[in-house]
């Protein structure tokens, strides 16, 4: 089967998932520069990262003088379904995709630009999957910088009301799979409740940022891996 290798299909492919990186790293660009960090940090952070999670929880480790193997750690948790991610691309790899470009493609393999190109009914070459891959870059980074701009300009009303974008986001990605599996709608209240009791337990409050973030997705994700796991058989229908 002939591989779908055209550049400008690529690029036509992505221009929704630029679209949608617009708004979402908008949201990023205010909340950088209103928790401390300027322009160019914000703007450095997302073109070396391009990952919406894994910033978001960067920020305040960053901003509060964190340990570097504090941040490490909270993103080698928060950002290590992207492995996973790829190994499951490399299968739709045509054989004009090298291992340099393997590299290359792996750093802007997002949850949207995966499921692009993992739907494709041929494999997907190099040229096809760098046009893939570049719109949703500059869209991620653009909105970065826009929203870290605006975040000087714009009232502190405006930019409060604004800010509550990224909990929306995050609401939007998860209430849905919520309501379709129990398991997943358990595993989040864990989740929160542990995250309260980091909050408002006074023994507890002394535990950095970072460390919460990874203790309250590790020990959630682990119970209801325990509790309540995939079936095997449902696992090889959904791939």
């Amino acid at each position: 089967m002939n591989e779908k290798n055209s550049f400008s299909k690529g690029i036509v492919d992505g221009l929704p998932i630029c679209f949608g990186y617009l708004s979402v790293s908008f949201a990023f660009g205010i909340f950088a520069t209103q928790s401390g960090l300027t322009i160019f940090e914000a703007l450095l952070l997302s073109m070396t990262n391009v990952t919406s999670a894994g910033q978001f929880a960067a920020v305040p480790i960053i901003v509060s003088g964190g340990a570097l193997i504090e941040l490490a750690i909270a993103q080698l948790v928060i950002n290590l379904r992207y492995a996973l991610m790829s190994i499951s691309l490399s299968q739709k790899l045509g054989d004009s995709v090298r291992l340099p470009d393997r590299f290359v493609i792996a750093f802007v393999n997002t949850d949207e630009v995966f499921a692009v190109a993992s739907g494709s009914d041929r494999p997907v070459g190099r040229k096809y999957l760098y046009g893939l891959i570049l719109t949703p870059y500059l869209g991620w980074s653009i909105g970065t910088l826009i929203g870290a701009g605006a975040g000087n300009i714009l009232p502190a009303s405006v930019v409060s009301a604004l800010g509550l974008a990224i909990y929306g986001m995050f609401i939007a990605i998860v209430v849905p799979d919520m309501k379709k599996e129990k398991p997943v709608a358990l595993c989040v209240v864990i989740a929160v409740v542990l995250s309260c009791a980091f909050e408002y337990l006074p023994f507890l409050q002394a535990v950095p940022d970072g460390f919460v973030i990874i203790i309250c997705a590790a020990v959630s994700s682990a119970l209801m891996a325990a509790l309540k796991p995939i079936p095997v058989q449902e696992v090889a229908a959904n791939d």
